[in-house]
């Protein structure tokens, strides 16, 4: 594979970031919106499981209700 000198790089990087489908401005909101929803939805999960283990380790260590 042949070295390529800097300003070759930089030309090159330039021609591939043109080649580039950016996401439109209602895409990225989109996205945004349903990582920030997943988030919340695991974080709920994650919560409801932590209590639910903590209950049976109280209730196998005898420390009861």
């Amino acid at each position: 594979m042949a070295k390529t000198g800097p300003i070759e790089y930089l030309r090159q990087v330039r021609a591939e970031i043109r080649k580039v489908t950016w996401p439109t401005r209602s895409e990225t909101m989109i996205s945004t919106f349903a990582v920030f929803l997943m988030v919340v939805v695991a974080s709920i999960f994650l919560y409801f499981a932590d209590q639910f283990m903590a209950f049976a380790v109280r209730l196998i260590m005898g420390f009861g209700f």
